[in-house]
This record gives C-alpha cells, structure tokens and sequence, in this order.
C-alpha cells in the first residue's frame, strides 16, 4: 500500500485511502486483552492502547484543531496523548505511559473511531490545500510507523512473562524472507547522490537530496544470520573487549550481554521470543533483536564493517537485485551518526518538532522490516535509534573496502549522463556500446552467448582451444596479461590453463559489479595468480597499477569476443596504438574478430528468436532510468538489427513506436516515431582488413587463425 502526497488524487480515493490505513492497527489490537493493551513493559516502550490513542491524537492536534472553532473530543486528552511537542502544551512522560489507566481501552477505541468519523467529514469538503494534504500524508505515516512500533512494543511486553505467551497464530508480515545467496556485490563508489528525490512522500529527514563521495566498496549481498551469530557467540564475540567500543564494552558488562535480547539457551539449545511465542532459533534467519554495539563487535569479529548510510542507499539504489532482504525483514544498522544532511530544513509549523530535534547521539539504520506496513519503505527512509537499543526488529548487512582499482577515479554515473545527453542530442542519435555493460547488461549478454543463434562465443572458444596451446609459450615466464573489456573472463580460463607460469592477470572493464565478482571467480580458481581488477574504459586507460609486473616478464594484451568491431575505424586504431604504449616495446596482443558471412547468419545471431539481445538492448533504458533518474519507456523502443554492407557491420538500433519527449537530467529530448538511437556497430573483418588494421595501429600480425564456418579468427599480433 503505497501512502503518497494526495495532490491530483480524488476526495474518494483520499478517503479510501484513509480508511485502509487507520483500520490496520485495531485489525493488529484484536485479539489481545485490555491488559495486553494496557501494560507498558520498559520505559522505551508504551502501551498498545497509548499507541491507538496517539495516532488519533496526531490527526485532530495537527489537522482537525486548525478549524475554526474546532472543539476537542475530551480536552484533557490533549495531554494524555501528546508525545514530544512542546509546542502543544504539556503532556505525560513515557515511562509513566503505562500508568494510565483511564481511559479505558473501550474508550480509547471510541475516541480512534470520532477522530477517523470527523477526518472523513473534514476529506469530504474537499478543501485541502498543500500544507495540510502534507500533514494529512504526514499523519498517515506517523500511523504506520506506530503499526510497527507497536508490534515491537507488544513483543517485548510478551517477552516479560514466564509464560512466553504468543501475541498472534502467525507472525504479522506482508512478504516471505528471501532465501540467502552468498558472496558479496562490489560497487566502484565515486560521487554519487542520495536523498529523497522529491518524488512522492519523504519525511523531512530524508533530504535535500545531495551528493556524497564514496570510495569503492562492497555489501554483502545477505544479511547476517542467526547461524552467523551463534559462531560469533561461539567464539566468545561476548567476552572479548577488543572487539568492542568502549561504551559499547561497558553496556555488555552492565547488562550482561551475553546473546542478542530475547535469546534463551536450555537443555534443547537456544531460543528466542517472537510474536508467535518462544520458539528455536533459526539458523537460516537473519538475527534480530541486536544492538549497535553488537553489530559493529560483530562486523569487526568478521574482519567487515558496517556500511555507512550513504554506502547502503547507493547499493540499494542501483543494484537492489544483487542484495537479498533489502526490505522486509529487519532494519539494517550503519555506521553513519542520525544528522540533518547538507542544507536540511524541518518542516514549518508543529510538525517541525517530528525529526530535527533528535539528530544527536543516534544512529542511521535503513531497509525496513518484516512489520513494517507494505508501501510504507523506500530507499531514502532513515530510521534511527539509540546505540544500545535492542527491542527494534533490527539486524544488519556487512561491508568492506572493494578490492577494486580505479582507472581515473571518475563518477561512473557522471560520464555516463554527460555521453548519452551528448549522444541522444545528435541527429541520429546514438550512444556508446559500453554502456551495456552494468551488471545486468553483462548478465544478458552472457545468456545472449548461450544461444543457438549466436555463434561467435562458441566458436571463439573452440578456436582458442586449439591456439592458446601453440601460442602461450610466447608470452614467457612472469608475464602479466591484460584483458581490455573482460566481462564475465570466461574465455579467460583457456588462456591461463595454457600458461601456467602467467605471474598477474589485470581484468579491465567499466562495470565494477560484474569484474569485480569475476576476478573473484579467477583468483579463487587461480590462487597463485595476482589478480588485480581495473574499474575503467579501456579505450581511454592511461596506465596499469603500479603493482603489477614489477620486474616481470613481458605484457600480453587479450581482447577476445570480436569487442574491437564495436569501435569505428579510426577508434579502432586508436585503440590499439595505445594498447601498444600501454604493453610496451615487446609486447604480444591476442585479438579476435569475427569475418563476414551470409547476412541471413549475421541477422539471426542479432536478432535472437527468444529476444535476449532485445532486452540486453533496452536494458541500455532500463541502466539509464535507474542510474540517471531518466524516464524513458523502454518497451516503447523497438530491437532492429541490421546489416551494412558497405561498411561491413551489423548494426543494432532502438526504435521508437510512438512520439514521445524523454527527460534526462533536467533535458528534454523529443523522439518522433520510427527515430532510432544507434547503441552498436560490430564490423566483420577478411585478412586483408585485419592486417591493414595492424599495421595502421604499429602492430604486426605474427599469427592469423580461422575457424570453420561460420567464422571467426584469432591473430597474434606483435609489437
């Protein structure tokens, strides 16, 4: 259920809307006693009744009260349910939440069902403005925030008994946990932005949108288990001071830490409290119920840390498929103190008093958990609790540092804004085939490799084979081979099962996700192998790391796939001139091409029947959407493949079906239909043109092998 600003919505779909929301926490209240309702279990929780009686509260103090003459439903409610707004007067500490007794539930429930009968009537008139269509949204998720908070309240309030009674058959939550994955997804960093963009509801915490630098890093692409936790605890986690900060150390000695809050060990091994009652713990269920202290002990016990705030939303932002349970499960911990961000305002009037004056000694937790109501999360939400606070359903996700060079250190994003508003401003427009190659575009084009219809993987391989035999003694002893473009380096593998006393091999490619996880692939296959990843295009890479080849043999340059047709002509040459400088005066240069052919043969390994080349095509879209905040409508383009014989290259192209104006940073650009943006070229090559290329670039062709039809070829080329 989506709660969003109701500007442009209908009095009907306002009330509607209304009504789903405040019928939520009675349907969570049913079912559980007056006494149940009533009881406060710690001075960091209140009452379930308190809850039902505040939410109401919040809508007759900040809406209802602005109305002439608006009378109150009992004035001295006001101050019952007050929660922290100086501004309203005066109101009841929270510890004493639990001593009041009056009213009476049945009274607090009549008071929910006058406060949702006038706000109906108020809706009705159909007067709302901006300001209080804000606070109308703003009260609906203050409701749902208080639907979670008042499952974390009640659970602990079971946990109080010796009884270990159950609030619920089945644990309230909307979406099932996803099952774990394993491994963890890289992300290059740069300058990247976060915040709430301004689309949609956002509490005012949650902004100005703004940029923040990030060295690269990495997330786990899982939470932390409880099967993780029980070899922490194992391993004296508990027990160990370095493990610990300070105040965190004094906080485990005074209360006695020993496991995450509502854990129990007996004779049948340990088990927690949960809504549902006691029950053993799951191994395979992220942890719950920990402190900040605790997950950064535990981060620092696992050689990680944890992610700052900044780090999470960027990860979540661009590859929130790579990272199981984002949402859903529990609040995640950072690292990051709760702050206002560069330029924050809290919002005018009452509700300035919801955020700002909490942003000291806290911390950010982000994601959102299995209670909390289904819409109500986004990307950008901050949650935030004190440090040694336990009852939140909060876990958390580990990082650490990527071990990933950066070629230039440029923002990613930034060069791709700038190259496509160029591109797509061009009459016809195009854009660069590099660009494909985020994570999911590499994924496609892996499974595009798989098809029947496209030949050239296949018989490059085939044709490796039988040629990396023949030629690997050429590198030499301690060599460094650097591949230009390396994708998922599964090519790669034949290359080095042929030359064993390769000493480094430098994987260069734009998308950090996909190398990095592939130089993982290659150094655990290869452990005597330094393996050391370049984030960068290699069309403009000035060096190689100084860490490598240091004293080394010579540099071999591998650039399989037929990638070297995706260049025009004089890029082409560019390319390979400046591979020659890079190597050095006795460098070897390993590069495939694919050969002209039947155009029926070209077409069809374009223009798969199944569409996969369609979507690695319009992912281009889909990357720029996501990325770049753009709002194209990829299944509004159309896949076309065609071949020019004059230039002998297949070309792919977008089509559009229909007129529409795309918006890209703040730039309109208009489509007409039947425009095309030209995203790839991929030039077939003879001999003759082969040789010509190398000659050009100050090569020279030591090897030329074809494979049979339909082929391709290899050459060995020479400095």
């Amino acid at each position: 259920m989506n709660v969003h600003s109701p500007v442009g919505s209908t009095v009907e779909d306002d009330i509607a809307l209304f009504r789903r929301v405040r019928g939520a926490m009675p349907e969570l209240a049913k079912g559980l006693s007056a006494e149940d309702l009533s009881a406060q279990s710690m001075p960091d929780c209140s009452p379930g009744k308190w809850h039902l009686a505040h939410t109401s509260w919040f809508f007759e103090a900040l809406i209802l009260s602005r109305e002439p003459d608006y009378r109150s439903v009992d004035p001295r409610w006001q101050v019952l349910f007050n929660s922290y707004y100086e501004a309203l007067g005066e109101r009841v500490a929270r510890p004493e939440r639990g001593m009041m007794t009056r009213p009476s539930l049945d009274e607090v429930l009549a008071y929910r069902r006058e406060i949702d009968r006038r706000m109906i009537r108020w809706l009705g008139q159909g007067e709302m403005d901006a300001h209080s269509g804000y606070l109308f949204t703003l009260g609906l998720n203050h409701d749902q925030q208080h639907q979670e908070l008042f499952l974390m309240d009640i659970l602990n309030l079971m946990s109080r008994s010796p009884l270990d009674p159950a609030a619920y058959e089945t644990e309230p939550r909307a979406t099932e946990i996803e099952p774990a994955r394993g491994g963890e997804t890289a992300f290059a960093g740069g300058l990247v932005e976060i915040g709430h963009g301004g689309e949609g509801f956002a509490f005012d915490n949650e902004g100005p949108r703004h940029k923040v630098w990030l060295e690269p890093f990495a997330l786990s692409n899982d939470l932390v288990s409880n099967g993780d936790w029980l070899r922490f605890m194992a391993d004296d986690g508990y027990a160990r001071p370095e493990l610990w900060l300070a105040d965190g150390w004094a906080t485990v000695k005074a209360e006695g830490w020993d496991a995450p809050l509502y854990w129990r060990r007996d004779a049948e091994g340990w088990s927690t409290m949960t809504l549902t009652g006691r029950a053993p713990v799951d191994s395979a269920a992220p942890v719950r119920h920990v402190s900040l202290y605790e997950a950064d002990a535990y981060a620092r016990w696992a050689g990680k840390r944890l992610p700052t705030e900044a780090e999470w939303e960027h990860a979540a932002r661009t590859r929130p498929e790579a990272l199981t349970n984002v949402f859903g499960e529990v609040w995640q911990w950072t690292a990051s103190a709760y702050a206002p961000y560069p330029g924050f305002r809290p919002t005018e009037g009452t509700a300035s008093e919801y955020n700002g004056k909490f942003m000291v000694n806290q911390a950010v937790l982000r994601g959102g958990c299995f209670a909390t109501p289904q819409g109500h999360e986004r990307v950008s939400y901050r949650n935030f609790f004190y440090p040694h606070q336990r009852w939140a359903f909060a876990g958390l996700r580990l990082a650490s540092d990527a071990n990933v060079t950066l070629a230039g250190g440029d923002d990613e994003h930034a060069a791709f804004r700038e190259e496509l508003i160029a591109g797509l401003s061009q009459s016809p427009k195009r854009t660069s085939p590099k660009w494909f190659y985020d994570a999911a575009g590499s994924d496609l084009f892996e499974d595009i490799t798989r098809l029947p219809e496209y030949y050239p993987t296949r018989q490059e391989a085939a044709l490796l084979r039988a040629v990396a035999p023949e030629w690997a003694p050429l590198f030499g002893p301690g060599a460094t081979m650097v591949e230009f473009g390396s994708g998922a380096s599964e090519k790669t593998r034949i290359v080095l099962d042929a030359a064993p006393d390769l000493a480094a091999y430098v994987p260069v490619d734009i998308s950090p996700d996909a190398l990095e996880a592939a130089a993982t692939r290659i150094r655990d296959a290869y452990p005597g192998l330094e393996v050391v990843p370049v984030v960068g295009d290699f069309l403009s890479l000035d060096q190689l790391p100084e860490s490598v080849g240091q004293g080394m043999g010579r540099k071999v340059g591998f650039f399989p796939g037929s990638t070297i047709g995706n260049l025009t002509p004089d890029e082409a040459v560019a390319f390979l001139k400046g591979a020659r400088r890079l190597l050095g005066e006795d460098a070897l240069f390993v590069l495939g091409v694919d050969l002209v052919k039947d155009p029926a043969v070209l077409i069809a390994a374009y223009d798969d029947a199944q569409g996969v080349t369609a979507a690695f095509n319009r992912n281009l879209l889909v990357r720029a959407n996501r990325e770049l905040g753009a709002d194209f409508d990829p299944e509004a383009f159309a896949h076309l493949a065609v071949w020019d014989d004059a230039t002998a290259r297949m070309e792919m192209h977008l089509q559009a079906t229909r007129p529409m104006t795309v918006t890209i940073d703040g730039r309109r650009i208009a489509f007409a239909r039947g425009e095309t943006i030209h995203t790839e070229n991929s030039r077939k090559f003879t001999e003759q043109s082969l040789r010509d290329l190398a000659t050009a670039s100050g090569w020279r062709v030591a090897a030329f092998r074809e494979g049979p039809a339909p082929s391709v070829a290899l050459a060995l080329l020479e400095a």
